[in-house]
């Protein structure tokens, strides 16, 4: 079983078919936007350091696993934004390790600030055949590479980020270029990597002065994959606490369910430290084989004075 499961994701992520959906998943988009979209780089107005780790399907043996630090930070008078991205993801026997390099140009517009944004990044893609098990001996099968395989693939992006004191709204394709992923050395082309574009948006309302609800959403669009998105509400209590739901759509084109709803819990620590936790409960086929999805993120920002007046209140996006 455990060989089954281990091929059947690594040929959703490797060998899956020209259009298809494969940068991974983050429950907690609204604390790693500079992932997603360049243009979000400075718009914190104060250096800022995220980390994240992702155990999606637990008890599915090869099931995906996420790493990554995101640092991001203004400079020359809060005119420009530069960060920096690394990630290691792995499903199965793949892995991949990403490195974004990310400049933004942020231009001050009514009401707040629009970010330009664009990224370079080279992914190291690497297949470790040794690790997989068969029910007879590998070393058979001519087909089958023996040990580590490794690809460099270069690409870069682009993306929009407007923000106010109360509102933000995204734009972004973070990999452009639909490079060449196979491993073998052959003429034929089985794997791409494809274009991913992505749209966020949300909104804080204040509920008196210790209360605010803050509805969120962020869209994912491939070429011939099926509609994806992440719909979110979440309660801010004391500039302190937050609660948070979201609802993932995709999952099963069969039976018209989602793949999971989520829950997120937010803890402000301190004036610089946040802390957030969420888990993920499957709704699509899959929930019969895996026990959730479990997400942490610590994220540590320098105090600093913004020029939307709110960069030190973690209910508001700056």
């Amino acid at each position: 079983m455990k060989c089954i499961n281990i091929i059947i994701l690594f040929l959703l992520v490797v060998a899956s078919p020209l259009f298809a959906q494969q940068e991974e998943q983050y429950t907690q988009f609204m604390n790693i936007k500079q992932v997603l979209n360049p243009g979000f780089a400075g718009s914190e107005e104060a250096l800022g350091i995220t980390a994240l780790s992702r155990n999606q399907w637990l008890g599915l043996d090869g099931a995906p696993q996420t790493q990554l630090i995101s640092i991001t930070a203004p400079i020359l008078n809060q005119r420009i934004g530069v960060g920096a991205n690394i990630q290691r993801q792995s499903i199965g026997a793949t892995e991949f390790y990403t490195l974004d390099g990310v400049y933004s140009y942020r231009i001050k517009v009514p009401r707040g600030f629009l970010g330009i944004g664009l990224q370079a990044s080279v992914r190291l893609l690497r297949v470790d055949f040794g690790s997989l098990t068969a029910t007879q001996p590998i070393a058979q099968d001519q087909a089958i590479p023996n040990g580590m395989q490794s690809k460099y693939v270069p690409n870069f992006g682009a993306g929009l980020y407007y923000n106010t004191r109360n509102f933000y709204l995204g734009f972004s394709v973070p990999r452009l270029l639909t490079s060449n992923i196979d491993l073998a050395n052959s003429d034929d082309i089985i794997a791409r990597e494809v274009s991913h574009a992505y749209f966020m948006s949300g909104v804080t309302v204040d509920l008196g002065e210790k209360f605010a609800l803050t509805p969120q959403l962020l869209l994912k669009y491939v070429e011939g994959a099926p509609f994806d998105a992440d719909i979110n509400v979440t309660l801010s209590m004391l500039d302190k606490i937050s609660t948070g739901v979201s609802y993932r759509l995709g999952g099963s084109t069969e039976t018209g369910f989602g793949e999971a709803l989520s829950f997120i819990l937010g803890l402000q620590l301190s004036e610089n430290i946040m802390l957030g936790l969420s888990y993920d409960a499957t709704v699509s086929q899959l929930r019969d084989f895996n026990s959730g999805t479990i997400e942490g993120v610590f994220r540590y920002r320098v105090k600093g004075k913004s020029e939307t007046e709110n960069v030190d209140n973690p209910r508001f996006f700056n």
